[in-house]
């Protein structure tokens, strides 16, 4: 189980110094090309509510996603982390500018008072948080488990897609039984469906 750990924490931490190493530049012009997929990928498009998440440091640039699905038309939702349950809650925002505040670790969450809460079963399409991944769909998050706890609670038919920069994908991401799958990894270069 230490092995494991140490494995875990090992790929964690050269996976976010791959991420890190990108620039600004090239964060922002993969990102809008992670973008131009989720915005042309069919479940993305018969989705009628979408969960994203705010990003955070040298994530996948998701803020420009966010605004462009609510133009759409798209009901948007974004976790808010229940730090005392150890759950993450779905709120519906409507206005990026208006409904969004600093939350747990600094990252944007919706503003309680100003939004409305979303049953985790009627979300359609699910945007899931990851530092690595693997072509199996296996996913390496922060290692705090809201999504690992979170991602059963999903309908059977919710499809769970990560967006991620290639540097991210490496080639096994080992699992505990904890652990959770996405279905879809979506990068700069490719789709990737868990085989």
């Amino acid at each position: 189980m230490e092995d494991v750990k140490a494995k875990k924490s090992e790929i964690r931490e050269n996976a976010l110094a791959r991420r890190d190493a990108l620039s600004r530049t090239e964060r922002a012009g993969k990102s809008a090309a992670i973008m131009d997929r989720l915005f042309d990928f069919a479940n993305f498009l018969e989705a009628k509510i979408v969960m994203f998440y705010m990003h955070h440091k040298s994530e996948v640039q998701t803020e420009e996603m966010v605004r462009r699905a609510l133009e759409m038309g798209k009901i948007v939702a974004l976790p808010f982390i229940d730090a005392e349950k150890g759950e993450i809650v779905p709120y519906k925002v409507g206005d990026v500018d208006q409904d969004i505040s600093e939350g747990y670790g600094g990252i944007g969450e919706p503003i309680l008072a100003r939004c409305k809460k979303i049953p985790v079963q009627h979300i359609n399409l699910s945007i899931v948080p990851a530092i690595a991944l693997d072509e199996r769909g296996g996913r390496l998050g922060h290692g705090t488990g809201f999504y690992d706890r979170f991602i059963p609670e999903l309908d059977i038919t919710t499809r769970k897609v990560a967006l991620a920069f290639e540097c991210q994908i490496v080639p096994q991401i080992p699992m505990e039984p904890h652990d959770r799958y996405i279905d879809i990894i979506i990068t700069e270069d490719r789709i990737v469906y868990k085989i």
